[in-house]
């Protein structure tokens, strides 16, 4: 087994894992055991330091990876990873000064509809920072072809420190202050623990040779920046402007209906750290009949799963909510358009991999600078009018011109598309299934009708995608399964 794939399978292990981890904090300790109000506090610190955490990193974990095997010997690589490991404090640095000089100027600022959020200004600073320098010291370790542990670390780490925290916290050992600052601790934690394995496979050594394409680094980070700001804004912006107009016991009724339709993307992660190489490969042989081929398959197959879990989710959410707190019991809209937002991602299939191994990639940055603002902008505008849905709705919107700019331009540029007849198939069949088994109510305790709506659509499901054999790749994951 090559070690792409290899690592990539254990790599989707290890997303899984965490991300079953993160369920059982959201879904059950988060809403059981913490009051609203405390659990939106956290949602706003953590998603306002993802926020700042692309402008600390200074775009440097993709321009380490990018540019890094383009230096063949020692002295030039150490020179360059000199750079890479100074040149975030030029954002660092003055943000830190800015932080400390109008601290109460931006707690003013974040605090505006909640003063709870007043008194953690630095809390986000570390850990924004903790995050962007995480980030260096992963891509550090991905160049040497070593990203498990890595991912171990960013999918599995924090949550596993939550859980534990959060036990402390429903026996009354710690407060919510002691909380927040003990997750401050465990970010900064993982950080230290990535830089420790990152130069256990590379020592740095401190060479200020500066490289000769030092401007065009800079410039690819500069725009790096931008993507990598504009990926994440469109994820969190949600949260952290419901901040600003809505008691923040709502942030974490947002975040509770945003993680259940987050769940949908859980296998395009999945799959894009397998895509991503192959998409470079077949780019850099400028083969793109090959190219076409990955883009339609992965987007079919991205589409059969996560429009199935859409399907899944929405039919059975009637029923999960029963099982949460009466506020949490509100989001169904929320998970709808956040949904439906992944599902049209997942369709895309290896569109982002196309767009960012391609010499196209400085103008998709822009494009997605220009949504960042018009997502801000959506969110001014019906956060107010219809609260907690417009926040969602806002979301979905940027999305879907997002995305939809993306696949004009990839059709523009390469000719080509990852629609085809099962597509449309596929469509048909996730319409007629959710049309059938809408208005299928079972008066079973809320579990065991979870269970029994889902096994009898996982069968019908499977059974039509092999019977008429919509997809090679389903059909042969089917037929392995039916052998065994």
């Amino acid at each position: 087994m090559g070690i792409v794939l290899k690592q990539s399978l254990n790599n989707t292990i290890v997303t899984y894992i965490g991300f079953a981890i993160g369920a059982v904090n959201t879904l059950i300790l988060y809403t059981k055991f913490m009051q609203p109000e405390s659990y939106g506090l956290v949602q706003v610190v953590l998603s306002v330091s993802a926020v700042l955490m692309p402008i600390l990193a200074f775009g440097i974990p993709n321009s380490l990876v990018k540019f890094y095997s383009s230096f063949k010997e020692d002295k030039a690589q150490d020179g360059f990873l000199t750079m890479m490991l100074l040149l975030p404090l030029v954002l660092i640095v003055p943000i830190a000064f800015l932080s400390f000089i109008a601290n109460e100027s931006i707690g003013a600022l974040l605090a505006r509809e909640n003063p709870i959020v007043r008194n953690y200004v630095w809390h986000i600073f570390l850990i924004g920072l903790a995050m962007a320098y995480f980030e260096v010291f992963y891509a550090w370790v991905r160049v040497r072809m070593k990203s498990v542990f890595g991912n171990f670390m960013k999918e599995i780490f924090c949550r596993v420190c939550q859980s534990i925290l959060l036990l402390l916290f429903v026996l009354n050992y710690i407060g919510i202050e002691f909380f927040i600052n003990a997750i401050v601790l465990s970010y900064i934690l993982r950080m230290l623990v990535m830089k420790w394995y990152a130069y256990r496979l590379r020592m740095p050594k401190l060479i200020w040779n500066i490289p000769a394409n030092w401007r065009d680094i800079v410039k690819y980070s500069a725009l790096i920046i931008l993507g990598g700001s504009t990926a994440i804004v469109l994820m969190e912006i949600d949260k952290v402007m419901l901040n600003n107009f809505l008691p923040i016991a709502n942030v974490a009724y947002y975040g509770v209906a945003g993680f259940i339709a987050v769940s949908i993307a859980v296998p395009a992660r999945a799959m894009h750290q397998i895509t991503y190489p192959m998409t470079a490969e077949y780019l850099n042989r400028n083969d793109i009949i090959s190219l076409k081929e990955l883009y339609q398959k992965s987007s079919l197959t991205l589409f059969i799963v996560s429009g199935f879990l859409f399907l899944l989710i929405v039919l059975n959410l009637n029923d999960l909510y029963k099982l949460l707190p009466d506020g949490y019991s509100g989001g169904f809209f929320i998970v709808f358009w956040i949904g439906l937002a992944k599902v049209f991602d997942s369709l895309l299939g290896n569109n982002n991999s196309i767009l960012y191994n391609s010499d196209y990639y400085r103008s998709i940055l822009f494009f997605g600078v220009f949504l960042a603002l018009m997502a801000i902008g959506l969110n001014l505008w019906l956060i107010p009018a219809y609260g907690l849905n417009g926040a969602a709705i806002a979301s979905f919107s940027a999305f879907f011109v997002y995305n939809c700019l993306k696949l004009y331009y990839v059709k523009l540029k390469f000719q080509i598309s990852p629609f085809t007849r099962e597509t449309v198939k596929v469509f048909c069949l996730l319409l007629v299934l959710g049309a059938t088994f809408y208005y299928l109510q079972l008066s079973f305790h809320p579990i065991f009708n979870i269970i029994i709506k889902s096994v009898v659509l996982v069968l019908m499901y499977a059974f039509i995608l092999y019977r008429f054999r919509i997809s090679e790749d389903v059909y042969g994951v089917i037929s392995k399964f039916l052998k065994k």
